[in-house]
């Protein structure tokens, strides 16, 4: 007699696997908020110490983790600093079209790049603001395939200022050649995340303590004449 003539009770049935991707864990799903304590630490002691200064042990202890816990992340240092000014030029970027989206129609072009320096204000000294300090001074620490990265999100960023320049030297609004005067305007407003003050911080009586409007409504007077 076979086992298939015997009288035996039936096999319970495996139990089904979900459709789709396995839930993560809790660990799983904290992966993307701390990456990002990771990049946000690393800026600021980047933009305090210096790229070289600051072993990935510091940038742990900054946010809380163990001294290995890095490099679960990241593969190296270099790979950190790569991330900082990629995704920092990232934020930057979609910032800057959402300020020009909330435009109305029609916006004449001295309003398109006083929305175009106001973001830049906000993306220079507004909260999450190191990684620009850390791009101008830490450009030579990147390797040529991050530098093209870094540069190609540069590029899209400083291309929607030249249509608004060009028109304003049209219009006869912006004295000198569009292109001299992006390189002039762009050193001149990253150059205030040395000098500074929010209005909230030391009670000193100077100018470097004005708001960011202010500060928008200044760079434009210097760097445009006034509507004929």
């Amino acid at each position: 007699m076979s086992l298939a003539d015997t009288d035996l009770p039936p096999a319970a049935e495996a139990p089904r696997r979900p459709r789709g991707r396995p839930r993560k864990t809790a660990d799983e799903r904290d992966d993307g908020n701390r990456r990002r304590e990771l990049v946000a630490g690393a800026a600021r002691l980047f933009r305090q110490q210096g790229f070289a200064a600051t072993s990935t042990r510091d940038i742990a202890a900054a946010v809380g983790m163990r001294s290995g816990s890095p490099f679960y992340h990241f593969e190296s240092k270099e790979a950190l600093l790569g991330a900082v000014m990629l995704e920092g030029m990232q934020g930057a970027l979609q910032r800057q079209q959402a300020a020009l989206a909330a435009l109305p129609p029609g916006a004449l072009p001295r309003e398109r790049l006083g929305a175009l320096m106001r973001n830049h204000f906000e993306v220079l000294l507004g909260p999450d603001s190191d990684f620009i300090p850390v791009m101008l001074y830490e450009w030579r620490s990147l390797s040529t395939a991050q530098r093209g990265e870094v540069n190609r999100l540069k590029d899209r960023y400083e291309g929607d200022w030249v249509p608004e320049l060009q028109a304003l030297h049209a219009q006869g609004q912006l004295g000198a050649d569009p292109v001299l005067a992006r390189l002039m305007i762009f050193g001149a407003l990253n150059w205030s995340a040395q000098w500074y003050v929010p209005p909230s911080g030391r009670s000193a009586k100077s100018r470097s303590r004005a708001s960011l409007d202010e500060l928008t409504e200044s760079a434009l007077k210097l760097f445009l004449k006034e509507p004929a």
